[in-house]
Formats: structure tokens, C-alpha cells, sequence
């Protein structure tokens, strides 16, 4: 069936809904657009979904959610676990809190007991819920940071973690199965209610992941460290309450939030973008930082899984810290200080991204504690530690990725803006009692363990031309990978689609260990490297850039001259 067909098909077949038809008869004659709707159905990725709002089988829509979720039903049922139930979270986009409740009357109607979320949570305790209410799987309804257009649905196995090999492939050939939209199963409210397939969860799991937060406090927060002055921003999302609650909680009473990007906007009308890695979301709490003397500035995602910091430099000017920075922050915090109080165990793990710094391998090497690389995506962390779990191989101390997701702990499988916040403004109160900010403490560790820079160039292709696009560019850096970069040699080309490492000098190939992705990555001389991937969850390509320098200067000197070789100069 082509997509004029599937088109006819949606507007004509009874069981889509006549909103749905009548915005997909405003469309009638626009063939470049039907064609985006209905080209091709909307991909439910190794993830889950995520996609523009709107009618149609290439959009996030009920009838898109509803077939995901009856393909998840399937393969519960034929895992045997329809007893244990599904926990459901959502964020504060639009159609979210419509989405959750669809998955779990779907859920419902298969004979499979779905725990909802009484109102917005973060994506974390959902990770952390599941597992607490022994659930065999869980949804997030959220798009994180992406525009107000989007949203998205999110799959988690029992472990808490998002699913990963082989149930991520063993679940999508479920959902491709259901070739008839109909033939998924809902069911009234009332009657999911009644029959105790609907449980609607809320206060009693907030007040049990407060408490997991809590446990992992390092050291107490002294007086001087109360005086910490904070502004936050949950960007409109679901940030607002756990992130006030646990500081308060901690004793920190100088908390300012931006009353502006205070409470649920679906449309993140402030900032359009509700992404923290935009310097462009700090606007308003900048002023509002300025006018209250803030000491740091913080702002979480929609779905409070990832953190954006500004810190004063020298001069007293908010700066922002990208994800490396903040990672490597945290990582020595929490690392030096288990170290001292004696609680580091002998076989403590670090774990990141195979596009994070290299900072952390100087870290983990000064702590004694195993370096794990995962490709990207907190999913393989979360694998990780699942798998220290089953073979007592490692103690799981901190995991991190560049694009400002890490998480302290295992209470949640996923990574957790809320313990981020908890814990770096636990360690900005630590070094504010030694009269040392932040901005000082990185420097800090850049002198401790070398000068080390990193930065991204992300360029967005929209539609089908932007999809081939990126594929070509993918495949000219695979077919014909470039021998310099920015005045440094290329050394070793890992390709993780092909499991290969490729030795340019000596020509020799060996695997790269990990899992296959659309990823490769350039190890070049100097300790540089560069990386390019597509972004599973944009219509954009993405390029990491990573170098060491002798000093600040020498390290923004080198990383400007890499970025901006004419290999990248490709918009």
C-alpha cells in the first residue's frame, strides 16, 4: 500500500475518530505532505517512539501510541508477565497525560495491570517505580528536550533500565506485526478501574524515591553551605517539585525558581527549545540570578532527566558547563569523597559514553576504579549495571554521557536530573565551606588531571531529502575516512556498525566489543578525536569533537582549530 493509499485509508476506515479526518482532510492536495505522513509508519526505534504530533502513520498520535503499546502487550504475554504489570510516567507535553492513559487502558484491556502516574513525573522515578512495584516493564510518555511539536514514548524493562538487545528487536518485530491499526485492544476507564487493571500511583512512590535520593548525601550540608544561593528552572516540566522537595529537604533554603518557567507549559512558550544544553534557556534565570546574588544557576529538561548548569567564573559572569564538565564535577566529587570517608569499595565502576571526554578515564585511573565504555545512550549504563548486579564483578559508583544525563546511585536505571541536582549543589556547598566556587574546583581538575575540551556541531535535515542526506554523509566518512583533522593525524577509525577498529598505520582490524550503531569514531594523535553519529531521536547529525591541551588556552585553541576543519563544514 502506498502512502496515498494509507492516506485514503485513514480518512475513510470508521475507526479513526473524525478530528483526526478533518485534519487530514485539511491536507487534501498537499501531496509533499501527505507523503511526510504516510510514507512510511513511524519507526519504533531501539528506544520506543518519538515524533511531530499530528494524524497519520509517520506522526505521534493515539492510534500510533495505541499500536506500541499493543505490540509491547504481545510480547508480555508471550514473556509470561502479564501478572506483573506496567508502570506509566508522563511529562507536561501535549497529548501526554492522553498518551499515558491510552497505553494503560490498552494495557488494561490485554490483561495486563497498568500503574498510572496520578499527575506529571520525571523519567527517573518511573525507573525507579517499576522496579519498586515489580513490574516487568514501564512507558514514559515524553520527547525530553525536543521542540513543543514532538513527543515521544519510551519502553523500560524490569530492570529499570530502557530496553536494550535482544528485547528492543524482539519487541519492535511485535509492534511491525500489527499491520491493521483496529486490531489494537482498548478498553472505558471505568471498567479498567473496576476490574483492577488500572491502579493510579502517585504520593506513596514519591515519598520512597525521596528517600533513595537521600541516602546517597556524601556529607551533610554545614551552615556556610546552607548560604548556597540557587536558581532553578524545571523548563516548564516535571522538574518543579522532587528538585524544591529534595533541597529543602537537604537544607537549602536559598532557592530561587523562575517563576516564569515554573509550572507545566506544554508550548515552553519562555524558551521554545526546552533543551538545557541551549545557553539560550538560561535568560531568565540569569536575570533572576543577577537580581537574588545566585551562586549557580540550574535547569532540567521536561522530563528532568538531564541538567544544565551556569556557575560565576573569576570575573563574577555566569558561564554554562557543558555535560562534560558537569560529569567530571560530579565524578570527583563523589569519588574524592568516598575515597576520604573510606566508602569507595574495591571495585568501584565509572561508566560513559563512547562520545563522552576523556577526563574520566584520568579519573577512574586516579581512583583506582574500572572505566567502562558504553555506546551512546544512558541504556547501556543502565545495562551495566544490571550486569555488575548479576555477576558481583563491580560496584556501580557513577555513569555519565556528554549531552548532561549522569546518574549517582541505583535507584533509578535511567539517567536523573534530580539526584544531579541533589548532588552537585551538595558539592557546591562542600567547596563553598572551603571557599572554593564551582567554577575554581573545575579548573581545578583540569590541573589535576589535564586540560581536557570538548564540543558538539549538531545540524538538523528535516523531512525525507534531510533523512538521505545524512545518509550519505554517514557513508562518505565510512567509504573515504579522512587521514588528518585539524592539523592532527588520524590514528585508528572505529566503526561501530561494522564492529571494527581499523589501525591506519599498520592496517590491522580488530572488533570494537560493543553492540552495532551507526557510529564512527576517529582516534587521532595528541589524545584528539573527533566522532560522528545520526541522533536517534532528531532529524540532525551529529559531530563530537574532543581535545588535550597544556593549558586553557592551548586545549580552546586546539578544539577551535579541529571543529573548524573544512571536514565538517557541511550545513
Amino acid at each position: 500500500m502506498d502512502y496515498l493509499q494509507k492516506y485514503e485509508e485513514w480518512i475513510t476506515n470508521p475507526y479513526f475518530d473524525e478530528k483526526t479526518k478533518a485534519e487530514l482532510l485539511s491536507i487534501k492536495g498537499d501531496d509533499k505532505e501527505i507523503k511526510e505522513r504516510f510514507y512510511k509508519d513511524l519507526e519504533f526505534g531501539t528506544g520506543g517512539l518519538r515524533g511531530i504530533l499530528g494524524a497519520g502513520v509517520n506522526r505521534m498520535n493515539i492510534y500510533t501510541v495505541r499500536r506500541a503499546t499493543q505490540g509491547l502487550a504481545n510480547y508480555i504475554i508471550k514473556q509470561g508477565g502479564e501478572e506483573k504489570g506496567v508502570a506509566i510516567a508522563f511529562d507536561s507535553r501535549r497529548m501526554s497525560p492522553e498518551f499515558a492513559l491510552d497505553s494503560a487502558l490498552c494495557l488494561a484491556a490485554n490483561g495486563i495491570k497498568a500503574y498510572l502516574f496520578e499527575s506529571l513525573r520525571p523519567t527517573p522515578e518511573l525507573s525507579f517505580a517499576l522496579r519498586e512495584l515489580g513490574c516487568i516493564a514501564g512507558i514514559v510518555i515524553t520527547a525530553s528536550h525536543n521542540p513543543p511539536e514532538y513527543n515521544g514514548y519510551k519502553v523500560y524493562w524490569e530492570d529499570g533500565a530502557q530496553i536494550t538487545y535482544p528485547k528492543d528487536v524482539e519487541i519492535i518485530s511485535e509492534v511491525n506485526a500489527i499491520t491493521d491499526f483496529s486490531s489494537s485492544k482498548t478498553m472505558a476507564k471505568e471498567e479498567a478501574l473496576k476490574a483492577g487493571l488500572l491502579k493510579i500511583i502517585g504520593e506513596e512512590i514519591d515519598e520512597k524515591y525521596i528517600a533513595e535520593l537521600k541516602k546517597l548525601v556524601v556529607n551533610p550540608i554545614s551552615d556556610e553551605g546552607k548560604k548556597l544561593k540557587i536558581v532553578y528552572s524545571p523548563l516548564n516540566g516535571t522538574g518543579n517539585l522532587p528538585v524544591r522537595r529534595i533541597l529543602k529537604e537537604l537544607g537549602f533554603d536559598q532557592v530561587f525558581i523562575v517563576p516564569e518557567q515554573e509550572h507545566p507549559d506544554s508550548e515552553f512558550t519562555t524558551v521554545g527549545y526546552p533543551n538545557p544544553e541551549d545557553p539560550k534557556v538560561f535568560t531568565l534565570g540569569k536575570k533572576l540570578a543577577d537580581e537574588v546574588g545566585a551562586d549557580i544557576i540550574l535547569a532540567t529538561d521536561p522530563d528532568a532527566d538531564r541538567l544544565g548548569v551556569q556557575v560565576r567564573n573569576d570575573k563574577g559572569e555566569f558561564v554554562l558547563l557543558n555535560g562534560n564538565m558537569t560529569g567530571a564535577l560530579i565524578a570527583e566529587y563523589v569519588f574524592s569523597q568516598k575515597a576520604e570517608h573510606g566508602t569507595l569499595p574495591k571495585n568501584a565502576a565509572l561508566i560513559k559514553t563512547i562520545v563522552t571526554g576523556n577526563i574520566s578515564t584520568q579519573i577512574a585511573a586516579h581512583y583506582n576504579a574500572k572505566l567502562i565504555e558504553v555506546l551512546t545512550g544512558f541504556k547501556y549504563i543502565g545495562e551495566q549495571i544490571k550486569l555488575f548486579e548479576q555477576s558481583a564483578s563491580n560496584e556501580f559508583i557513577f555513569g555519565y554521557e556528554e549531552s548532561y544525563g549522569c546518574l549517582v546511585g541505583t535507584h533509578s536505571r535511567d539517567k536523573d536530573a534530580i539526584v544531579a541536582v541533589m548532588t552537585l549543589c551538595e558539592a557546591a556547598a562542600y567547596y563553598k565551606a572551603k571557599g572554593i566556587t564551582l567554577y575554581e574546583q573545575m579548573n581545578r581538575i583540569y590541573e589535576k588531571y589535564g586540560y581536557f575540551k570538548e564540543d558538539l556541531i549538531s545540524i538538523t535535515f528535516k523531512g525525507i531529502e534531510g533523512m538521505e542526506k545524512i545518509k550519505s554523509i554517514m557513508e562518505e566518512f565510512r567509504s573515504n575516512p579522512p587521514k588528518n583533522a585539524g592539523g592532527y593525524k588520524v590514528l585508528k577509525v572505529r566503526d561501530y556498525k561494522l564492529d571494527t577498529i581499523t589501525d591506519l598505520e599498520t592496517g590491522n582490524v580488530r572488533p570494537t566489543g560493543l553492540p552495532k550503531s551507526d557510529v564512527l569514531y576517529f582516534e587521532l594523535s595528541e589524545d584528539a578525536w573527533f566522532a560522528v553519529r545520526p541522533s536517534g531521536t532528531e532529524p540532525k547529525i551529529k559531530f563530537y569533537f574532543g581535545v588535550k591541551g597544556s593549558s586553557a588556552e592551548d586545549s580552546e585553541e586546539r578544539l577551535g582549530n579541529l571543529m573548524n576543519d573544512k571536514l565538517f563544514n557541511i550545513g
